[in-house]
């Protein structure tokens, strides 16, 4: 969409109205929904300094800890997501742009993106409770 968008401004001087609202748009839905995949791959930033010195089942503790933080934020954000989205939708916001997209599109993102983050996290936590979960270059206990 932006390689578009630049295209049409520079070369045909015939600047889109969607591209780069459209293009934010997808970013925010693409991130959040990515969110869980990213915990399930373990592709999240994690700090391991300490973890990696503990034994397996004390890394294992540790992985359940923080899954259950994952599962208690994810758990909390939707409900707020959800109050914001609905208020949008019921006055009927719009992004006050050309385009004039209904803010209620974007916002849907973040409850959704949370509840499948809960999901994912509270799967992580029963795998970590069962024992699944292994540091990286670890063999299984």
């Amino acid at each position: 969409m932006l390689t578009y968008e630049v295209l049409a401004r520079y070369f045909f001087v015939r600047p889109t109205i969607w591209a780069a609202e459209l293009s934010q748009a997808c970013l925010i839905w693409g991130t959040l929904i990515a969110a869980p995949w990213a915990l399930r791959e373990r592709r999240h930033i994690r700090i391991t300094a300490l973890v990696a010195l503990l034994p397996g089942r004390g890394r294992l503790a540790a992985d359940l800890v923080s899954m259950l933080a994952v599962a208690l934020f994810a758990a909390v954000v939707p409900k707020y997501g959800w109050d914001i989205f609905l208020d949008s939708f019921r006055r009927g916001r719009t992004t006050g742009s050309m385009l004039d997209l209904p803010v209620w599109i974007v916002e849907l993102a973040v409850p959704f993106g949370m509840a499948m983050l809960l999901a994912q996290a509270l799967i992580e936590a029963a795998r970590a409770a069962r024992g699944e979960i292994v540091a990286e270059g670890e063999p299984g206990e």
